[in-house]
């Protein structure tokens, strides 16, 4: 089929889905790709190059031919080519994905295997709520995830008219394009209910023209999403899944006492801080509007974004939001923070003893990282009261959990409030939630039980559960199951276990990740512990792939009683190497005792320059 032109400036040709382009002179912007058909039909239109490719989700038939976009030997420029943040290693990465994804016993539904064949290079990532221009044209990327998790919609104006390419979030009034999409877990409907949610946000927009990848222009907007959400809830209803869903988008957030709020709709809960000045302060900030965990733990798994922010600004009389404090560096209790900070020029202020760890977290090997650094613009100190306009706040190291956690206590209309994550489970806030490979030390519970009493709050803020308002007999409860635990951890450990600590092992490397070029350099850090009580010999060597460099390969050193000290070490692969996730590992030795191989590392190694 010929490529039509829809208005003065915007032409689509029907493809494996609807290609859109967008025409600035004697160039055009590309909305999805299909095969690349289109390419030969643009001179009909005067276009002899195409500047950029958007994408609104990674689906093969959006974007099958990609590999063969324009390339510098073919125009006098390289066609760029955009992808979804929340997708982007499935453009650029997807050769991993096709190395890792189950196939066998496969509980995952969700249609990431209708991916590209082989990668594409992208030059960028289409992050939500940016404002990006292209052409001359002004596109807003809106998060609609539905579809596909990662999805979004481009709004721009062209031709005198509000416009979105819309993907496969509708295909025609009260019809989508693929209901099997939507089903990001086994049985589930999750999708369903984030295509509600999504729809509803373009409705907001007041759009003359929505332009779906199947189906034809949509111009009567409203009629058509209010027939589409209708139906869907229907289907939500009949599934008797998600009977909340309006309930929460109209009143997201509740009052615990006049200046403090909290988020119903995320998976980690996440408290607001109102000042008379109209400011607010975010306790955490994870998944905002939470359908459900899609299978996998994927980036294109995960998408936080700022659904609630509005109703929040106007329901709550906020102004601005100024600052998030989370509690720990776990993915739902941060992954929004880059958003607000982002779009809303939100502060993220974070506690001295994970700082470190949102900023660059390739360097750990601890469970629940958020994929991307996240900047933090004022590093907290513990035990040092903090002023933000009216209020006082402190924070207080709550090991348990997770070593790299704080309680943040305040006081707020009067009453005495402790924020404390993920300490305990349950509504009672008794049920220990340790993990070990958080960082759990044997003693921790009874350390945070002694924090609880010494400061002695009037009310609780848990991370997963409802406010706490503290009845007498608490803190001695508290006190008490955490001698329990750490009595029951030293009978069921050997001695010499005991020293190695609660998660059990005596060194770590550090950066967990690493890229590099080939023939370059990485360097790393031992951390070794010695889990006696007297000082002793340790002897330490370095296992990599055959041909690497390592400077010390080895060595013999004094380790201090129950201390640990750092090693550095030079690690070089050899030129022409290429490599994913290369392990390298550190063998202990101490006190004559042989420990094996108690820490590893992973670099990546690549031809060309490294990119992180």
């Amino acid at each position: 089929m010929p490529l039509q032109q829809l208005t003065p400036h915007l032409y689509r040709y029907p493809d494996t889905c609807n290609v859109y382009a967008l025409r600035c002179q004697d160039q055009a912007v590309l909305i999805d790709f299909g095969s690349g058909r289109i390419l030969p039909d643009l001179a009909r239109a005067g276009v002899t190059r195409v500047s950029d490719i958007l994408m609104t989700h990674h689906h093969r038939d959006q974007g099958q031919g990609l590999p063969g976009a324009p390339a510098p030997a073919d125009h006098q420029s390289a066609t760029r080519i955009w992808a979804p943040h929340t997708e982007q290693d499935l453009f650029k990465d997807v050769d991993a994905h096709w190395q890792a994804r189950p196939i066998m016993n496969n509980y995952n539904m969700r249609q990431d295997r209708f991916s590209l064949l082989e990668p594409v290079a992208l030059a960028g990532t289409l992050r939500d709520y940016a404002d990006v221009e292209f052409g001359s044209y002004l596109f807003t990327v809106l998060p609609t995830p539905g579809h596909t998790i990662g999805s979004i919609s481009l709004l721009t104006a062209a031709d005198e008219l509000r416009m979105a390419f819309s993907g496969d979030l509708i295909a025609a009034p009260g019809e989508v394009w693929s209901l099997a999409a939507t089903q990001w877990t086994y049985n589930g409907v999750e999708g369903v209910a984030a295509t509600i949610l999504s729809l509803l946000s373009l409705k907001d927009r007041r759009l003359d023209v929505l332009l779906p990848s199947h189906g034809e222009p949509i111009f009567e907007v409203d009629k058509a999403i209010d027939l589409l959400v209708e139906r869907l809830w229907e289907l939500l209803q009949e599934h008797r899944q998600f009977p909340r869903l309006f309930d929460l988008r109209s009143r997201p957030f509740e009052a615990i006492t006049p200046h403090l709020l909290r988020n119903r709709t995320g998976v980690a809960n996440s408290y607001v801080l109102r000042s008379e000045s109209g400011s607010a302060l975010f306790f955490d900030f994870g998944y905002d509007f939470w359908v459900g965990a899609a299978a996998g733990t994927d980036r294109a798994s995960r998408r936080p974004w700022l659904y609630n922010i509005e109703a929040l600004k106007q329901q709550h009389d906020i102004t601005e939001i100024e600052a998030v404090v989370p509690t720990h560096f776990h993915d739902d209790h941060v992954a929004g923070c880059n958003l607000l900070r982002d779009v809303e020029g939100a502060a993220v202020w974070a506690a001295e003893n994970f700082a470190s760890i949102l900023q660059d977290p390739l360097r750990y090997d601890l469970p629940c990282l958020w994929y991307d650094p996240i900047p933090v613009d004022r590093i907290l100190p513990i035990g040092q009261p903090l002023r933000w306009h009216e209020y006082e706040l402190t924070l207080h190291a709550l090991p348990g959990h997770t070593r790299y956690a704080v309680a943040i206590s305040l006081e707020v209309d009067g009453t005495k409030v402790l924020v404390v994550g993920d300490q305990y489970q349950g509504n009672d806030g008794l049920r220990w939630n340790y993990v070990y490979h958080n960082g759990f030390e044997i003693d921790d519970y009874r350390a945070s039980a002694e924090v609880y009493r010494q400061l002695a709050p009037d009310l609780i803020l848990n991370g997963h559960w409802e406010p706490q308002w503290v009845q007498e007999g608490y803190f001695e409860n508290l006190a008490t199951r955490g001698a329990t635990l750490s009595r029951l951890h030293r009978q069921l450990l050997s001695a010499e276990a005991l020293g190695a600590g609660g998660e059990g092992f005596l060194a770590h490397v550090r950066p967990y990740q690493t890229m590099v070029a080939a023939g370059g350099h990485v360097d790393l850090c031992v951390e070794l512990h010695n889990p006696l009580d007297h000082e002793t010999e340790a002897t330490i060597s370095i296992v990599a792939p055959q041909g690497w460099s390592i400077e010390p390969a080895s060595m013999t050193l004094l380790l201090p009683a129950t201390e640990s000290i750092d090693i550095p070490l030079l690690l070089t692969p050899p030129a022409g190497t290429d490599a994913r996730r290369a392990r390298v590992a550190v063998d202990v030795t101490i006190d004559k005792r042989q420990w094996g191989q108690q820490a590893e590392a992973l670099v990546t190694v690549t031809p060309n320059s490294p990119s992180r």
